[in-house]
């Protein structure tokens, strides 16, 4: 199965919470993961922010998962997921809707635990 991580289900794993946990099963089994680059930058602010090793992490987001780019295509279409999510969830972000996008291209499952994602049959919420 292909997974594409948000960076809230890496954040929960390096935090080594029960949300985490379920990151981890999922890390650990046969699966193909997904990381877009847009969350590595959210994973360097919160290790600057947390004072985390930022580099240990980079490697190791690098060592489990794809890293997966964002083109100019991938922005457009996220525009558009964008605003016809904000009908019903007014505050959902454009990262919010690269991960979408991608998901789209990959047909995989989203795994978060960010509330914009509730209720959305592509995602696993942990």
């Amino acid at each position: 199965m292909t997974y594409l991580f948000d960076s809230y289900a890496w954040i929960e794993y390096f935090l080594g919470t029960n949300k985490g946990l379920k990151v981890r099963n999922i890390l650990d089994a046969d699966n193909k993961i997904l990381t877009i680059e847009c969350n590595i930058s959210e994973l360097y602010e919160w290790a600057l922010r947390e004072e985390r090793d930022f580099n240990f992490i980079l490697s190791f987001v690098e060592s489990r998962s794809e890293l997966i780019p964002i083109n100019l295509i991938d922005w457009i279409n996220a525009a558009k997921i964008k605003l016809e999510m904000r009908k019903s969830k007014k505050d959902f972000g454009l990262i919010d809707s690269l991960l979408l996008t991608k998901q789209k291209e990959f047909n995989c499952k989203v795994v978060t635990g960010d509330s914009h994602f509730l209720n959305l049959k592509e995602v696993i919420m942990i």
